[in-house]
């Protein structure tokens, strides 16, 4: 869904205080590693009945974290396709994907809400359609460099398996 976040951004910590929550602020990415349970935003894509949630588990503190999209985050991923073997046309074709991107720049890419509940974290995290296309990006340039750092294994017949000695 291709949203506004920086309108919720600004909506969000309004509706917490309002409601009696504590807003403790988090950085985008900081719950990785954690047991997390996500929300379904396709089917109920309103923070405010995740909120409802939170609220009648008895849940007082709220992480609250966003993001915005910078320049920088396009500048890597044109170092790392510059330096890849590429054919002129696949490296204009990322040049101009990439550059489309760039009317996102300072534009909030992601916002996450969190609670523990039982020792699990319950998350509400948005990103907007553009930005999930850039991500896709991203990750196709990381698999090409992968590729691209395979040794030579394929041209022998065990495929690097086995020891060659």
């Amino acid at each position: 869904m291709d949203l506004n976040l920086d309108t919720l951004k600004r909506e969000i910590p309004g509706y917490l205080e309002a409601n009696g929550f504590a807003v403790f602020r988090s950085r985008p990415g900081a719950l990785e590693g954690f047991p997390l349970v996500l929300w379904d935003i396709e089917s109920f894509p309103d923070y405010q009945t995740f909120l409802d949630v939170a609220r009648k588990t008895g849940t007082a503190v709220i992480l609250f974290a966003t993001r915005e999209f910078e320049a920088a985050d396009i500048d890597d991923l044109t170092e790392q396709f510059e330096s890849m073997e590429l054919s002129r046309e696949e490296q204009r074709d990322y040049e101009k994907r990439l550059r489309a991107f760039r009317g996102y720049e300072g534009v909030t890419c992601s916002l996450e809400l969190a609670f523990d509940y039982n020792s699990r974290l319950y998350v509400y995290e948005l990103q907007p359609d553009w930005y999930e296309d850039f991500v896709n990006v991203e990750e196709e340039l990381m698999s090409r460099m992968g590729d691209d750092d395979d040794t030579d294994d394929d041209d022998h017949p065990l495929g690097g398996y086995y020891s060659r000695n």
